[in-house]
């Protein structure tokens, strides 16, 4: 009997969903030798075609000997990866490592022969693209950097798949076949290529969620009131202009409120494209198998029960994603708000808001339905009011977000012609490393606005299990504003700033000028630019008897001035026979500003509900061409049943002019009856009456308005920001490359550091996910950092007074004599640094007080170490963080910079341009600069050391963490005086893997 595979254990960690081109979902996962009837009921499914290209020859079915040799593997040198959709294999990939001559081998052989076979009916779906993902990332963990296939000419489809893929290749042509040979080493090619596929196969995903052609409310009863009733109700009065299905076991009847009725999705004669799912928790698992076997592309889970009320919960939510994972289902929810979708070619309301929103350019996302209300009930409110009308794309409440998520829906609005501004409200953010990449994408495209709510308790909301980051929230906040993220605080600031990119171009600076008929808000205004780091021209009084002329002609000249970038109007209502009429003066304003389309225009208004409405009568967000009217209607609702916190929680939203929430609702009548009266009262609630009756007119250009000029000049100064983020996004920094770097030397330093039945971690450093880790000793620091061009000056051990001399006589006088021990070390204001001496007697006179004044030299750790030049001391750190990804940070050593946090951080990998701003974000930059007639300090030898650690870090994954202090920065040249570095197994799967969806 073979034994072979006994040497391995199963390698769970292989495992993994994928999303494929079309936008369904796989499971990736390693062959068994239990899978042998799965194998051959596969191969029995597969064309003779299809065979023939993966034989060579005529090849009808697997022998006995076949099957047990594609089923057994020992998962080092023979392995074995199936794609399954609902347990039944659909494409299979294998490698055998094979030596020089072909022939099989083991380690170190580093090549592998790789062969692949994709069912018929899913070809062309990007199943072989995503196993050679995998099948590729398995062989690097296994040391085989290259495969090798043979594949006939005329299987043109894997010849593609193969030289799509973006690795390096060579091709050679003999005995009638065609032979690909390959580096798996990724390439910026290869990178670019899988990043590519994932976006289209995940935007594709969220398509069809919100773009369906059939939907069916599972759950929805005969009375009115109940949640999927509700559903259903709304989706039929939005005018869904696709197929719409009510479901429910106990119905007899044939309709149900206008709707074909049955008692199962199996009942149903069409496809079905959605699947509305509100039922309760415990009848959700029958519900996902009726829906799966039927074929339903996706399903939005409004039944709560889940992760939000506990571990058994979480449980429950793992399981329902696995189920619908299998038949290759994604999910919004579960516990969500639900789905909408403005456009004319669908009108899609399948949530819990009874009235759709006007259609817009605006695209949201939240995680909370309570939020998701507010948020659509303010932008009702300014649409209607104070900033015109302003309209959704479309709109996403994710509840407990278990598989679907904020990065999913990044990935289609990033080439979403809808959607032209994207609002986000988000508690937690399940995969850091890959939205910050994301979020640098789209925001070069379209702004990309995001509060995060949860900031400061310390750990994620219940229902969403995620890693917690341990850096600070103004950290992150900083990290996510250098991926382009316009970062505000509060919903109030979400929807201001969105209305104003909505609605103007990006200013081209921070000039603003500042014109009105009250002097007193004119200085308000100037004061907050100066707050908002703004550079604000001196405010022009046109006097409260200035008529709409006036403002026009002043507006006009403000705008033709090259000093000034933006204009802030301010006005207040005015009491005069030449004073300016409401519609009069809006009518002036967009005048003028049409005059200067690259400039934009805001307005600080004070109680002039007429002029908000003047300002507010266009038809939507977008540009006038070729854009839909805008609809009547509101877009707020209830929250769905059961729920026990806020926005996968709890009931109601924030009154009309405050954050604060209303009262929670007992049942799901009583909430879906709290949307509908919240929507009726909405348009009352507007800035004034006249706002909510504001006629339409045709779209010039909208200006928006603000009640208060600290939110206006709020809202301006983060574009201002962001403009500056797009120009320099539009101009790419690099990534230095450097000759002396020795990247293969340290990935095998690496490897046998850290060895592959690595301990527990090492509580010295940072712990780094569950795989244990160690911190190097000084001589292994110093060697790996000098494969990357970093020279650390050496300490050495003095634990006696004569060992201090002899190592002070090696190294060479003058010297400086350091304790080493954790209570002392770094901290030269605790006394326990001796530097500049000189000579011998020097030494022992300064080793005597140490011990005198400290202990025994067992306890302080001396050591000594040649002098560096005097200049100005510095850390520089980088660190795996649980939630970031990799993080490099750079602030002035001592406790003065420690005690006020004067630190900066980067996202890793670092460019020049990172690491110049960097060096120059701290507070204390300016004493490395020729503060007060010092010395100017080396910047560009401190940013080529910012940028190799940044090197190191991002090469190799292993590297947990590095701490270089202090480096001392002199006129001429550095010196790293001090170096730690802690490396861990890296995780299984992260952002640099392949394709894969995660698992919360």
């Amino acid at each position: 009997m073979e034994t072979e595979p006994d040497r391995h254990e199963y390698p769970a960690h292989w495992e993994a969903d994928v999303v494929l081109r079309d936008g369904g979902t796989a499971r990736v996962r390693p062959i068994e030798a239990d899978d042998a009837e799965r194998l051959v009921s596969f191969y029995e499914q597969v064309s003779d075609e299809s065979k023939y290209y993966r034989f060579f020859a005529p090849y009808p079915r697997l022998s006995a000997k076949d099957v047990h040799r594609f089923t057994h593997h020992d998962f080092v040198d023979r392995v074995g990866l199936a794609v399954t959709v609902g347990g039944e294999f659909i494409a299979t990939v294998r490698f055998d490592r094979i030596d020089a001559d072909g022939r099989p081998a083991s380690a170190p052989a580093d090549e592998a022969e790789v062969a692949f076979l994709v069912q018929d009916a899913h070809q062309g779906r990007g199943v072989a693209s995503a196993l050679l993902e995998h099948i590729a990332a398995v062989a690097r963990e296994r040391g085989i950097r290259r495969f090798a296939a043979e594949v006939l000419p005329a299987n043109n489809k894997m010849i593609k798949v193969f030289t799509d893929a973006g690795y390096q290749q060579k091709r050679s042509f003999e005995d009638g076949v065609v032979r690909l040979e390959f580096d798996l080493e990724p390439t910026d090619r290869s990178v670019a290529v899988q990043r590519a596929r994932e976006q289209r196969a995940e935007a594709r995903s969220v398509a069809r969620l919100l773009a369906p052609g059939s939907v069916a409310v599972i759950g929805a009863g005969r009375n009115p009131g109940g949640v999927g009733r509700s559903i259903l109700d709304n989706l039929r009065d939005a005018g869904f202009t696709g197929r719409l299905y009510a479901v429910n076991g106990a119905l007899q009847e044939e309709e149900l409120a206008g709707v074909t009725a049955h008692r199962s999705v199996r009942d149903i004669a069409e496809p079905v494209d959605l699947a509305v799912v509100a039922v309760p928790a415990d009848r959700v698992p029958d519900v996902v198998d009726e829906c799966g076997e039927h074929g339903v592309q996706g399903l939005v889970v409004v039944s709560a029960g889940y992760a939000e009320s506990g571990p058994e919960g979480r449980e429950r939510q793992r399981a329902l994603v696995r189920r619908a994972r299998t038949y290759g289902m994604r999910i919004i929810g579960p516990n969500a708000f639900g789905v909408i979708n403005t456009s004319p070619a669908v009108r899609l309301n399948a949530s819990l808001a009874p009235e759709m929103p006007r259609p817009g350019r605006i695209g949201l996302f939240a995680q909370s339905g309570a939020i998701g209300i507010a948020l659509l009930s303010r932008l009702h409110r300014r649409g209607g009011g104070v900033t015109g009308v302003t309209g959704v794309s479309t709109f996403i409440s994710s509840g407990n977000r278990a598989d679907v998520s904020g990065n999913d829906v990044l990935q289609y609005w990033y080439d979403d012609p809808d959607t032209d501004v994207a609002l986000m409200y988000l508690e937690s953010i399940g995969n850091p490393r890959k939205f910050t990449r994301l979020a640098r994408r789209t925001a070069a495209a379209k702004p990309l606005v995001v509060v995060q709510g949860a900031r400061h308790g310390g750990a994620a909301p219940q229902g969403h299990a995620v890693r917690a980051t341990r850096l600070p929230h103004a950290t992150v906040s900083e990290l996510l504003r250098q991926a382009g993220v316009i970062r505000v605080d509060t919903i109030t600031e979400l929807v201001d700033a969105g209305l104003l990119l909505a609605r103007q171009p990006l200013p081209a600076g921070p000039r603003v000028a500042i014109l009105g008929n009250s002097e007193s808000l004119g200085l308000l205004t100037y004061d907050a630019c100066l707050a908002q780091g703004l550079r604000p021209l001196p405010p022009r009084d046109l006097t409260t008897a200035a008529s709409a002329e006036d403002f026009r002609a002043a507006l006009s000249k403000a705008l033709a001035d090259d000093g000034c970038d933006a204009v802030v109007v301010t006005a207040i209502p005015a009491v005069g026979e030449t004073s300016a009429g409401d519609a009069a003066l809006a009518e002036a304003l967009r005048s003028a500003s049409a005059s200067a389309p690259a400039k934009p225009v805001l307005v600080v208004h004070v109680e002039l509900g007429g002029l908000a409405a003047a300002l507010s009568a266009a038809t939507s967000t977008a540009p006038p061409a070729g854009r839909p009217a805008a609809m009547p209607g509101t877009g707020t609702g209830a929250t769905p049943p059961g729920t026990t916190r806020d926005g996968t929680g709890t009931a109601g939203a924030p009154a009309p002019d405050d954050d604060r929430s209303g009262r929670a609702l007992d049942r799901p009548a009583d909430r879906a009856a709290e949307g509908r009266a919240a929507a009726g009262s909405l348009a009352a609630a507007a800035d004034g009456p006249a706002a909510a009756e504001a006629e339409p007119v045709a779209d010039t250009r909208l200006i928006p308005a603000y009640p208060a000029a600290e939110r206006a000049v709020r809202a301006l100064a983060e574009a201002v920001r962001y403009g500056q983020w797009r120009r320099e996004a539009a101009n790419p920094a690099r990534v230095p490359e450097y000759e002396d770097i020795d990247e293969r030397g340290a990935a095998e330093q690496i490897h046998r550091l850290l060895g592959p039945d690595d301990g527990p971690a090492d509580t010295a450093g940072p712990a780094v996910g569950e795989g244990g880790g160690t911190t190097l000793g000084q001589d292994d620091a110093c060697a790996l950092l000098a494969r990357y061009g970093i020279d650390v000056r050496r300490a050495r051990p003095a634990p006696t007074p004569d060992e201090a001399a002899a190592a002070a006589a090696n190294l060479g006088y003058p010297v400086a004599l350091k304790t080493t021990a954790p209570h002392l070390r770094h901290r030269a204001d605790l006394g326990g640094v001796r530097l500049d001496l000189a000579d011998e007697e020097q030494l022992r006179r300064a080793y005597a007080e140490l011990t005198n004044l400290f202990g025994k030299p067992e306890e302080l750790r001396p050591v000594v170490q040649a002098m560096a030049p005097r200049g100005v001391d510095t850390v520089v750190r980088a660190v795996i963080d649980p939630a970031a990804g990799a993080v490099l940070s750079f602030g002035l050593a001592g406790a003065a910079s420690e005690l006020l946090g004067d630190t900066a951080h980067r996202l890793v990998p670092v460019t020049d341009r990172d690491a110049a701003s960097l060096v120059r974000s701290i507070r204390t930059a300016p004493l490395l600069f020729g503060w007060r007639g010092s010395a100017p300090a080396d910047t560009a030898a401190l940013e080529e050391l910012l940028l190799r650690v940044s090197r190191l870090v991002d090469d190799h994954p292993e590297v947990a963490s590095v701490s270089l202090e202090p480096v001392v920065v002199a006129p001429h040249g550095l010196s790293v005086l001090g170096a730690a570095v802690r490396l861990a197994p890296p995780p299984a799967r992260d952002d640099l893997g392949p394709r894969t969806l995660p698992v919360y």
